[in-house]
């Protein structure tokens, strides 16, 4: 079984590749979980025409269980893993953490609770799934959100961003904690994912990044109205379109992080290459606008 985690900016299009990826896995025959840890709860939403499923902290308070040890909740059946546990597109099992009630607690608990509790309740080996992918919300700073990456519970981070600067500054900071987990144990980069957002495609400044940083593009997703069209109806572009040239690109995506077994450690870049790269966006943009 593998395990693997995708961080980067919020917004930049995580759990429209996740849900993608997990598709085109499940199409190849592969049992598929994938892990919204989100606070939000909309990760698998594509992968279940819209619906919004329970989370495993709203199933918690509703059955009065935030107070209860997990191995109390377990060993008294207080809890079944079809509460937590829901299939969507072509058998995938879907779960989402969820968080806390708004403006109470800390919001990456509900992932340190789910991991927790899907450990303890054996739930990856009972199903016999093949790759359980995590949807993780891109601060690496909250101890939660980092939980995936710094147990090593994921075997590879993949790092979604586009060529805006912001998303580069972002993956970079994630590799930043990335090098320091991987000091005691922790996940290795598998690589980026180059999710082309807006007007600005500069596929050359993303792989300089990513030859700086150690690692390489795993795959380019071009813009494509496909994907909002699906998304619309709450579908993944591989159910909404699945003879387009984008669900080949996605297919193909998932074939390459799906047989990947290498990690690499990334080394950051310094806030001044960062920058420099920041400036060289600029002036890409400045261009386009003559």
């Amino acid at each position: 079984m593998k395990q693997i985690a995708f961080y980067g900016k919020g917004g930049i299009g995580k759990s429209t590749t996740v849900c993608n990826i997990a598709a085109a896995l499940a199409d190849e025959g592969k049992k598929v979980i994938v892990v919204g840890c989100d606070p939000k709860y909309d990760c698998t939403s594509n992968l279940r025409g819209g619906e919004e499923i329970p989370t495993i902290l709203d199933t918690l308070r509703e059955k009065g269980m935030e107070k209860l040890s997990l191995e109390d909740a377990i060993d008294g059946k207080k809890i079944e893993m079809e509460e937590i546990i829901h299939k969507g597109y072509n058998g995938i099992y879907c779960i989402e953490a969820g968080g806390p009630k708004p403006g109470y607690g800390c919001a990456g608990r509900g992932v340190i609770v789910a991991i927790d509790l899907l450990k303890k309740m054996d739930i990856y080996e009972e199903l016999g799934v093949d790759i359980v992918l995590y949807d993780v919300l891109g601060d690496v700073v909250c101890g939660g959100f980092a939980m995936p990456l710094r147990m090593g519970l994921a075997k590879q981070i993949y790092v979604v961003t586009s060529s805006d600067y912001m998303a580069m500054y972002a993956a970079n900071n994630i590799c930043r904690g990335m090098k320091e987990f991987a000091k005691k144990g922790g996940s290795r980069l598998g690589g980026l994912i180059y999710n082309v957002r807006g007007s600005l495609d500069a596929y050359d400044l993303v792989e300089e990044m990513a030859n700086k940083i150690g690692t390489e593009i795993t795959g380019k997703i071009p813009n494509s109205m496909l994907i909002a069209e699906g998304e619309i109806e709450g579908k993944t572009v591989i159910e909404y379109a699945p003879d387009s040239e984008i669900s080949s690109i996605y297919r193909e995506l998932a074939r390459k992080i799906y047989e990947n077994d290498m990690g690499a450690i990334p080394n950051p870049l310094e806030n001044e290459e960062i920058m420099q790269i920041g400036q060289a966006v600029k002036e890409r943009i400045k261009k386009m606008k003559n």
